[in-house]
Parts: C-alpha cells; structure tokens; sequence
C-alpha cells in the first residue's frame, strides 16, 4: 500500500466520521435536511473511496485511475458536502458555485472509476 493510498484511505475513514456528526447535527439543528443531505452524500462515498483504494493497492485495476477517482470523490465530497453544511451550520456558502463544482467534480470520479474498472 503506498503513502498515496494510506492518505486516501484516512480521508475515506474522515469522510465516514464527518457523516456521522453531521447525521447527529442535523437531527438538532435548523436546517437539518440540508446537513442530513451531506451526511448522506459523505456516508455513502466513504466506503466507495475505501474500495477504490483496495482495487488500486491490489493491483486490481489501473492504479493511477483509480487513485485519481478517489481522489477526485475526495475533493468532490469537500467541495459540495463541505457547502451544504456551511450553509446550515453557519448561513454562507463555502464560496460561490462550491456545490455544483463539487457535485460535477463527483460525478467525474464515478466515471473514472468506472473507466478505472474496464481498462485491462
């Protein structure tokens, strides 16, 4: 396993942590769809990232992709869950056009995932 896939393993396990808080937040904030929508978008990526980092380190699948696709779920994750619980925690955006970005910059990782799975 290289420094790249333990660092993105640990942003998975971080990824799993921080849904779990925001799950507990949004059941006792305003707002609270909001958060339980980045909750729900953290949770359900953080084992996708986890997996990604397992085909990679066993040689599974093209490993540069597939760290590329973690990566780019990494990021995709900051960037649109990291807006929406700004906005329910704190009242501001992350920065303008934070969560359309993020939600691209996801979908891309899912295609090269998937693009990671086919190539031989």
């Amino acid at each position: 396993m290289t420094g790249l896939d333990r660092a993105l393993a640990a942003l998975a396990a971080l990824t799993g942590l921080l849904g779990v808080a925001a799950s507990a937040a949004a059941a006792h904030t305003s707002g609270g769809e909001t958060l339980k929508t980045a909750a729900q978008f953290l949770l359900f990526h953080a084992p996708a990232i986890l997996a990604l980092v397992g085909f990679a380190a066993a040689g599974v699948t093209r490993g540069a992709l597939t760290r590329a696709a973690a990566g780019a779920l990494v990021l995709g994750l900051a960037l649109f869950s990291g807006d929406l619980a700004m906005r329910a925690l704190v009242g501001q955006p992350l920065f303008p056009m934070a969560a359309p970005t993020g939600g691209v910059v996801l979908m891309a990782g899912w295609l090269l995932a998937a693009v990671a799975v086919l190539i031989p």
